[in-house]
This record gives structure tokens, C-alpha cells and sequence, in this order.
């Protein structure tokens, strides 16, 4: 059953490959000189992979984290922190902005953007520190925010994100090429939208640092850039893979092996233990009552789980933290087999994407005196799960369509 749902999870981040994807959404004449930029943790892949189909002279540069670096001939490729921003994203984002600028009307720029783009692309506004920005993105992962709360805040405090790197290319035409990490795929929440307009304001992001009790911020931040600038005559943006597609493909593998497969939504969001209690339940009313669909049987859901941290010395991830809140759920069901994982194959900072549930798994635990609620509480997620031997790690993917959460229901005894 490991194996199988292995497969469902490659067969996702198979989808999302720039490799796989990248081909069909380029210009038909390639012959042209492109200038590449980009960011994000598919950006060295994508780059690479643009190298291998263009024709015509490449330059440029993009920035992926940490660990996702992959050869390139042509394109510079700069690594730095994720989640939280370092001082080589920085510096790679000033070089990134300074390239384009000053670029013509004939010039043609292709931007490659993927999940994890907003934290590595940071250039802090004028008056805002590194440490600053720093602290803010800290603060706003550890309250539980949503990704679009979370990059409408960083998108008024940067340089360069919410459009501002799209205003710096022009006259320039400019080619976005992006994979959606975001529930609902909005362009201008993905990497916090660089090269598109932004519908958001200083009030809104205000409101969200109030929301979450985050201070000291509210007379640095500044407007965006709004979807009526003129930068945005010579713009064209398109989703090459999405959590949706990615999703539909696990789906179709699945039936191909004779598995009915339900996708639930591909943009499920909320604190990660509360997704669990919702996936518990209709689990138990698949088994009870054979509603909506009838087992044996595949649940798929994505979207963005988030954990709002209650022990900053905690280790793990939404996507573990879920599998832990489903082994309390699941108590007294059997024959259900889960995986949850990040299809980047980093599940929040650990070396683990996600992390297993099977029918042993409440067992193993007590076997080894494993404490699940003080884990729970505690967001001690990898700690337990490294215990059981039951951590998903799959390495670095390159690539990121969000989390991918797979059930396998088997009929009740």
C-alpha cells in the first residue's frame, strides 16, 4: 500500500516537472535572445530546463532554496533561506532587479516562478531591514496565517514583490511561466506576485498584522503596484502546472488500477489538525455508510494546511501534524492507509516531506510509549513520526503544487 501511494505522490509531482511541462507554454520562435529571471523552489529546474528548448542567446539569473540547485549552463543560479528570507536572497534579488532595468521595448523577458519564490525573492523596501523582514515572516508563520494573508503583508514591505519586479523590466515584454503552490492558483499570491498586478492595499495588510497581534510594522508598509499601471501592456502570465492537475493525475492513476479516487478540493486550507478532523470524518462515514463514495476507495485533497505553533523548539510540519491528528481520529478504524506530504519533499524545515498512517500505526505507538497528544501538542510531529520509522522522505522534488494528502479506505470489517 506504500508503494502504491508512493506512486500517487510521484505521479503528482511527475505533473508539475518542468521538464514535463515547461515545452508546450513557450514561445513558438525561440530564436530571440531571452533575459531569465525567477525565483522559487522549482526555479534552478525550470531554468534548466528553459536553457534545454531555447535556441537563441540565454542569460539571467533565479533563486531557489537551499538544496534545490541543479546544473545550468547559461542562467546564474543563487540559493538561499526558506521560509524565512537570508541575506543571499537579498543580494540576489537587488542583482535580479538592477539586470532588468534599463531593458527596451525589444527586449524579451521570461520570469520562471514557483512556490517558496516570496521568501527567497526579498528585497525589503527602503527603511525596512533585512532583520525586519525577517522577523515579520517568523512571526507571521508561527500565528497560523494563511499563505494569502502571510504574502499580502510581504508584497507591502518589498522592493520587488506585488509587481514591483514587473515594473522594473518595462518596456520590456515579459513572459511569466509559473507553478501554482497556492489554493485557488491566484497569480498574484503565488511568490507573492512579482510580475503581476496586485488588487491588495496597505489597509488590508494592516488588518492582518492586527488580526495576528504582529506590531511595529504599520508605518513601513507601501502600496503595490495596481492593476491600471502601464507596465502591464507588454505582460502575459500562464500556469504551467497546477495542485488541481497534479491531483487529477493521482486520480486517474489510481483508477487505472481499478481504485475509485474522489478528489475532495484542491484548495483546502486551516490549521492541520482541524483538516484531519474533517478528513477523519468522512472517512468514518465512507466505512459506516458508504458515502459519497463507496470503499474500497481513494480520497485526494491539496491545498495549504497551516500549524499555528505553540512550542517554538518544535519540529515538524502541517503535512505531519495532520498524519498525527488523523492517528487520533482514526482510533478504533481500520484497514485505512494514509500519506499526507509537501510536493516539494520538505515538509515545513525538517528533511521530510510529509509523513505514513496505517492500520498499525496506533499500536506501534503505544508499543513504544509514544505520548500522541503531548506530540500533538507540543508540534512535536517529526519527533513521533521519526519514532515509528513512518517519516516520508522522498528528498528535494523541484518542483511545488502544494500538499498532497492521500486515503486509502478500505471496507469495514
Amino acid at each position: 500500500m506504500r508503494d502504491f501511494l508512493t506512486a500517487l505522490f510521484n505521479e503528482a509531482v511527475r505533473l508539475a516537472d518542468a521538464d514535463v511541462v515547461l515545452d508546450r507554454h513557450l514561445p513558438q520562435d525561440r530564436t530571440q535572445k531571452v533575459t531569465v529571471i525567477g525565483a522559487g523552489k522549482g526555479a534552478a529546474k525550470m531554468a534548466r530546463a528553459l536553457e534545454n528548448l531555447w535556441e537563441g542567446p540565454v542569460s539571467g539569473l533565479v533563486i531557489t532554496r537551499y538544496g534545490h540547485i541543479v546544473p545550468t549552463r547559461f542562467i546564474e543560479v543563487v540559493e538561499a533561506a526558506h521560509p524565512v528570507p537570508d541575506a543571499a536572497g537579498q543580494a540576489g534579488a537587488a542583482r535580479m532587479k538592477e539586470m532588468v532595468e534599463g531593458l527596451g521595448a525589444d527586449d524579451l523577458v521570461i520570469a520562471l516562478i514557483s512556490g517558496g519564490g516570496s521568501a527567497l525573492l526579498s528585497l525589503p523596501l527602503d527603511g525596512v531591514s533585512l532583520e525586519e523582514k525577517q522577523a515579520v515572516n517568523k512571526a507571521l508563520l508561527h500565528s497560523g496565517a494563511t499563505i494569502d494573508e502571510i504574502n499580502c503583508v510581504r508584497k507591502h514591505l518589498s522592493a520587488i514583490k506585488g509587481g514591483r519586479l514587473a515594473k522594473a523590466c518595462y518596456p520590456a515584454r515579459v513572459l511569466s511561466l509559473a507553478i501554482s503552490d497556492v489554493p485557488g492558483d491566484d497569480p498574484s499570491v503565488i511568490a507573492s506576485g512579482p510580475t503581476v498586478a496586485d488588487g491588495t492595499s496597505v489597509a488590508d495588510a494592516t488588518a492582518i498584522l492586527q488580526r495576528y497581534g504582529i506590531k511595529g510594522y504599520d508605518d513601513k508598509l507601501q502600496e503595490s503596484v495596481k492593476p491600471d499601471d502601464p507596465c502591464w501592456e507588454n505582460m502575459t502570465y500562464r500556469l504551467i502546472a497546477t495542485p488541481q492537475t497534479s491531483l487529477q493525475g493521482a486520480a486517474d492513476l489510481a483508477v487505472q488500477q481499478a481504485i475509485p479516487a474522489m478528489i475532495l478540493s484542491d484548495r483546502i486550507e486551516g490549521e492541520a489538525r482541524e483538516v484531519a478532523k474533517v478528513h477523519a470524518a468522512i472517512v468514518r462515514q465512507i466505512q459506516d455508510h458508504g458515502q459519497p463514495i463507496k470503499p474500497p476507495c481513494l480520497l485526494l485533497s491539496g491545498g495549504e494546511a497551516t500549524v499555528t505553533i505553540k512550542n517554538p523548539q518544535g519540529r515538524g510540519g502541517p503535512n505531519a501534524e495532520f498524519i498525527l491528528a488523523l492517528c487520533d481520529q482514526l482510533r478504533g478504524v481500520d484497514g485505512v492507509y494514509a500519506l499526507a506530504a509537501d510536493t516539494d519533499g520538505i515538509d515545513g524545515s525538517e528533511d521530510n516531506a510529509g509523513a505514513w498512517f496505517d492500520p498499525t500505526s496506533l499500536e506501534r505507538m503505544e508499543k513504544r510509549g509514544l505520548d500522541l497528544h503531548h506530540h500533538l501538542d507540543e508540534n512535536l510531529s517529526y519527533d513521533f513520526f521519526k519514532a515509528l520509522d513512518d517519516l516520508f522522505i522522498p528528498g528535494p522534488t523541484l518542483t511545488n503544487v502544494n500538499d498532497f494528502r492521500a486515503i486509502y479506505i478500505a471496507p469495514k470489517k
